[in-house]
């Protein structure tokens, strides 16, 4: 399936995550400069898509999604996802542990 969507993922003053899709490449054209074209990622269907100014991209999201994320929302999301992850079992068992510790 072509990927149709393009989705810009920033970081509005706030601080909350900002989504806006557009419908094709030149419709972000008309927001962003492009600065180059993709011709090494790994998903074909991103191979001679537009690289913007500002923006990490284009990445593969699900079947039909070209995103795009400012540095800033890339490396949050990046450490988010990078991050350890305790199971839920681990973290009941440290909680027992720590309402009632041993000898008490």
């Amino acid at each position: 399936m072509k990927k149709d969507t393009f989705r810009v993922v920033t970081r509005g003053a706030d601080g909350q995550i900002r989504i806006r899709d557009y419908d094709s490449a030149e419709a972000l054209l008309k927001r962003h400069v492009q600065v180059g074209i993709d011709d090494c990622s790994a998903d074909l269907d991103l191979r001679g898509l537009p690289v913007f100014r500002g923006l990490i991209g284009p990445i593969p999201e699900g079947k039909n999604i070209i995103r795009y994320e400012s540095p800033e929302v890339f490396e949050t999301l990046t450490k988010d996802w990078s991050a350890p992850r305790t199971s839920r079992r681990a973290r009941n068992k440290a909680r027992q542990a720590e309402e009632h510790p041993p000898g008490a």
